[in-house]
């Protein structure tokens, strides 16, 4: 299995594609103007107790107040959890940690349970715990990963400051690299604890790490067989920090100067308009339609053109399975969280559906994102979860569309802003012309001229032309087009 993570980054934002065999997996967009706050600690001020829910509002200074679950104040497991006004009281001040960023109406999600994520390990100063990834199955390697904890633990004299959880990275990881790893949360953890006496509430107490270094602590793997950053500024920092943390992944990065756009080398720009789409064409000829709503994802698999070459059930089951290994990509691609509903073709044959759940599981081990199949319903449906902590491809690139009321879905004048400028760019290095203009919807071109004008003079500087504006009333709000002039 060839691996490869691409690194885009502009002023306006970074993107992350993951390719495996030349196949786009995996996308993450960060904006500047709106980086996302998972893992991101905050001293905080408890607004409102609900003790009907359990529950309670933090305020840690965003727009919406932050929701906290009793069992995630609580040291105490299941029914044993204590009632939520024990715990908490309005006006008291809370450190605490986001565990999900604010998704449509919701606010965020907190935790006090804190983690600090390193690239083998996850350190947990407040639970005195060792525990290994489920992923890591042989018995004689979880022995061997919880001795060189213990090892580790006891040379550095820190048996009372807490617990760890050994990544699936950590497999085959020399004590020499767990033991870095553990003086790097450490020290990170002592920096958190000071900040925390002086800070008032509500403040942010530490910011988790930008996209760009989070891909190599977090998605880089035993497959992965090349980095490419297409920034020489972000690719020096990249360098910075994997000789820190983790230097035997220097190896394999490289910075791309070319002039075509990274995406575009690898054909991922096309496929991430394509995950925008409800309809997923099958190479049988059958489909998936994938419908996202703010309680559950749907996904209907349907024949389609394929009639198969000897029975209708062969017909079923092989489509069955196509749509099994497109659906696992799908929930990546398009980071599909929550309860998702799976409507297979029905199935006679018992032992085809078992080979058709046993596809779709194999095909999620490689999801970085924790999922579960729960089973098949009395109507056929196949229930399955998987963790939602961001907002998914549709909620970033896109937003409800005011003429079909709600109904559809059109990108956001941010979106086509910085396709625009995209486009741009590629016009600047294929053609000579003496300026550029624009001709977008009048709210892409506010934005222009408002929010993005910033990001236009740099633009305007670095391909040293002048760039104009002008609002085609009749355009849609994805509708644009450069003009040479």
């Amino acid at each position: 299995m060839s691996e490869e993570i691409l690194i885009n980054v502009t002023p306006m934002e970074t993107r992350v594609a993951l390719v495996e065999n030349g196949v786009l997996q995996e996308v993450h967009i960060e904006r500047t103007l709106r980086r996302g706050i998972v893992g991101n600690i905050y001293k905080g001020k408890v607004v409102r107790v609900l003790p009907g829910m359990q529950a309670a509002f933090v305020d840690i200074g965003l727009e919406r107040a932050a929701f906290i679950h009793a069992s995630e104040v609580s040291e105490r497991e299941g029914s044993a959890v204590e009632p939520i006004n024990a715990l908490l009281h309005e006006g008291q001040a809370l450190v605490v940690q986001v565990t999900k960023d604010p998704i449509g109406t919701k606010g965020a999600r907190l935790t006090t349970h804190l983690s600090i994520p390193s690239r083998f390990l996850v350190y947990m100063p407040r639970t005195p715990h060792v525990g290994i990834s489920l992923k890591i199955e042989e018995e004689a390697e979880r022995d061997r990963l919880k001795q060189i904890v213990a090892d580790c633990v006891a040379s550095e004299g820190i048996e009372e400051a807490g617990g760890f959880i050994l990544r699936t990275a950590a497999e085959a990881a020399r004590e020499s690299e767990i033991l870095a790893d553990i003086r790097y949360v450490r020290r990170l953890w002592l920096q958190i604890s000071q900040q925390t006496q002086a800070a008032a509430s509500p403040s942010v107490i530490y910011e988790d790490l930008s996209l760009a270094l989070r891909t190599l602590r977090d998605l880089v793997s035993p497959r992965t067989e090349k980095v490419r950053v297409d920034s020489r500024e972000t690719f020096q920092k990249i360098e910075l920090f994997v000789q820190e943390l983790m230097p035997a992944v220097s190896g394999f990065l490289e910075h791309y100067p070319g002039e075509r756009p990274i995406f575009d080398l690898y054909g991922v720009e096309d496929e991430i308009q394509k995950a925008m789409d409800r309809r997923v064409m099958l190479k049988s000829g059958g489909h998936l339609v994938i419908d996202q709503t703010e309680a559950m994802t749907t996904i209907d698999v349907n024949t389609g053109a394929f009639v198969g070459h000897r029975n209708l059930e062969e017909t079923i089951f092989k489509t069955n399975l196509e749509a099994a290994t497109a659906i696992a990509r799908q929930l990546r691609l398009r980071n599909l969280g929550g309860i998702i509903i799976i409507d297979f073709i029905d199935m006679e044959d018992e032992e085809h559906q078992r080979q058709v759940l046993r596809t779709l599981e194999k095909q999620l081990e490689r999801d970085h994102a924790k999922t579960n199949i729960i089973g098949i319903t009395e109507l056929g449906l196949v229930q399955m979860t998987r963790k939602r902590t961001r907002e998914s491809l549709e909620q970033i690139l896109c937003e409800p569309c005011p003429c079909c009321l709600g109904r559809g879905i059109q990108k956001t004048p941010e979106s086509v802003c910085y396709e625009i400028f995209r486009e741009i760019l590629r016009e600047a290095r294929a053609y000579q012309a003496g300026a550029y203009m624009v001709l977008a919807s009048q709210s892409v071109i506010d934005r222009l001229l408002d929010e993005e004008s910033g990001h236009v003079a740099d633009l305007e500087i670095f391909i040293e032309r002048p760039i104009k504006f002008q609002v085609e009333t009749v355009y849609t709000q994805e509708q644009y087009d450069v003009v040479l002039m």
